[in-house]
């Protein structure tokens, strides 16, 4: 045991020699550089160099791992202010649109000088039989079906059935749409129907009657519905046949009603609530 703790020793020492007599040689200032101190700059000194070399571009590879993170962060702060600012614009887009619309619809309210009430479309049916849409006002806002739909461009549809605060609109390009209608420029008058995909179509024109491709037609304001005047649309094609009493008239209607988001329902006199 005791040879065993000797030997261990002898060992330890050897070591501790071997490892700090080199350093000694490097930091003992001395006139003349001694051919052991040579050897030890030849192996010691590149080593070194080389160690230093690598903490330095260690250190080097973790500061630039340190800014990409923090470059990440603020890459993806920036992204979310980007898009937070995107939504904003298009909040701010939408509504400068939706006000020039209703804009619109109270320069058609002041230029008819009839009580009108505007509501925004909540919904539609399009299918090939009906063409309805619905609206955010019902008889609580003085609506009542059979009043004018109307928009600033021309006429829209009538009301059909009306809840508290919704009603539903048949559009005069459903089936069950019948307008009393004229022609503006010749004076013409018929009956315009719905005809779903198509249109419309102006009935029960003589084949005498004078209408052509491009002529506007308007309400006639015979009926009581609609009042005297309001675009209903313009002729698209005429066609004439030779043993046939009428006229196939196809019109287009002047509203398109994929594109309505709000609409003036036009208030029968006496009936607008407050």
């Amino acid at each position: 045991m005791a040879n065993r703790k000797y030997k261990v020793a002898l060992v330890a020492a050897f070591l501790a020699v071997l490892f700090l007599v080199p350093l000694a040689f490097l930091v003992k200032p001395s006139g003349s550089t001694g051919y052991f101190r040579k050897v030890v700059l030849e192996v010691v000194l590149p080593l070194e160099g080389v160690f230093q070399e690598s903490i330095r571009r260690v250190g080097e590879s973790w500061k630039r791992y340190l800014l990409l993170v923090h470059a990440e962060k603020e890459n993806q702060e920036l992204r979310s202010e980007v898009n937070r600012l995107k939504n904003r614009i298009n909040e701010l887009r939408e509504a400068d649109l939706e006000s020039r619309r209703l804009r619109k619809l109270m320069g058609l309210s002041e230029a008819v000088s009839l009580p009108m009430t505007a509501a925004r479309v909540t919904g539609a049916e399009r299918t090939s039989v009906f063409h309805v849409l619905y609206i955010s006002k019902g008889t609580a806002h003085g609506i009542r079906p059979g009043m004018p739909v109307l928009t600033d461009i021309g006429v829209g549809g009538r009301i059909i059935e009306a809840s508290w605060h919704a009603s539903k609109v048949l559009l005069i390009t459903d089936f069950n749409s019948n307008v009393d209608a004229l022609v503006q420029r010749s004076r013409v008058q018929g009956i315009l129907q719905g005809a779903g995909p198509e249109g419309c179509v102006l009935k029960y024109v003589p084949s005498s009657g004078d209408v052509q491709a491009g002529d506007e037609v308007i309400t006639s304001g015979l009926v009581g519905i609609f009042p005297k005047g309001f675009l209903l649309g313009t002729v698209s094609r005429v066609e004439k046949e030779k043993t046939g009493l009428f006229q196939k008239i196809v019109v287009k209607p002047a509203v398109d009603p994929a594109l309505l988001e709000e609409v003036m329902v036009l208030l029968e006199q006496g009936k607008q609530e407050p």
